[in-house]
């Protein structure tokens, strides 16, 4: 499971807004992808349709899709959002990376 701070949603829910989504019905999809300087980072953007393999998840009223390789990546993970001096963005706190990068957007196991 992926869990969402409150920070987060209220940041989830106004891109969603923002670009046309609807938080109630549409879906956040988190994702892993090769690349970045640790050798994993993670992908994230809204989607509207869940794949019959994609894992489906929702957690403080947010609606989260991973598909099925990455969720062996993310199982843990929680979405927060951080707007502070040292930048602006989402942040995963992933308790399976054993190394992350200094701008914490990709991760090895």
């Amino acid at each position: 499971m992926i869990k969402v701070s409150e920070t987060a949603k209220k940041k989830v829910i106004e891109l969603m807004t923002d670009g046309g989504y609807n938080p109630s019905t549409d879906y956040i999809r988190v994702g892993v992808k090769s690349g970045g300087c640790s050798g994993l980072s993670y992908d994230l953007k809204f989607d509207n349709n869940a794949a019959e393999d994609d894992k489906v998840f929702e957690d403080n009223d947010i609606k989260i899709i991973v598909d099925k390789k990455s969720f062996l990546y993310l199982i843990g993970t929680t979405l927060e959002y951080s707007g502070g001096l040292n930048g602006t963005g989402f942040v995963f706190n992933n308790p399976n990376a054993n190394r992350t990068c200094g701008c914490g957007e990709s991760f090895s196991l």
